[in-house]
């Protein structure tokens, strides 16, 4: 998980494979449980389980509740090409609509380097690691890169 620490917005790296005992001894007293079950929507969960069943690398939660007029919540997930992120965002648009979301945006498809999703209360931004890397925009989200502090 990662957090901002000046900043009311919530980061969260959404685990991928479990922890380790002595990776959650050094997590901070009061810290929040990780995972796709703590205080996120369903539509968050599937989205989250969606992405990891589809083998999304570095997923990052970030909670905008109360925060932004737009959305509740961004995820951002990078894929490790143009064919993966391409196949994660076809995926994503059908579970949305088999689950009833099926009023859901995209953007980005054809090129497939950034592919927005806009699921409504959640928006979803899928990277190639090169453009992901190059945008940034978890930093947008936070004071700084230097204040994220990665807990898991």
């Amino acid at each position: 998980m990662c957090y901002a620490s000046a900043d009311p917005i919530r980061f969260q790296e959404y685990p991928l494979t479990s922890k380790s005992a002595s990776t959650a001894q050094n997590e901070p007293q009061g810290a929040p449980a990780p995972g796709p079950d703590r205080d996120h929507t369903p539509l968050e969960d599937m989205i989250l389980h969606r992405l990891d069943d589809e083998k999304a690398q570095d997923i990052v939660f970030i909670d905008l509740k109360g925060q932004s007029a737009f959305a509740d919540s961004l995820v951002i997930a990078t894929g490790r090409s143009q064919r993966h992120v391409g196949a994660m965002a076809d995926h994503m648009l059908r579970t949305l609509k088999d689950a009833g979301h099926g009023r859901a945006r995209v953007e980005g498809l054809p090129a497939c380097d950034w592919v927005l999703i806009d699921a409504g209360d959640v928006i979803v931004h899928l990277f190639r690691p090169e453009v992901r890397e190059y945008y940034n925009i978890e930093k947008i989200w936070s004071v700084g890169s230097a204040h994220r502090t990665p807990l898991g």
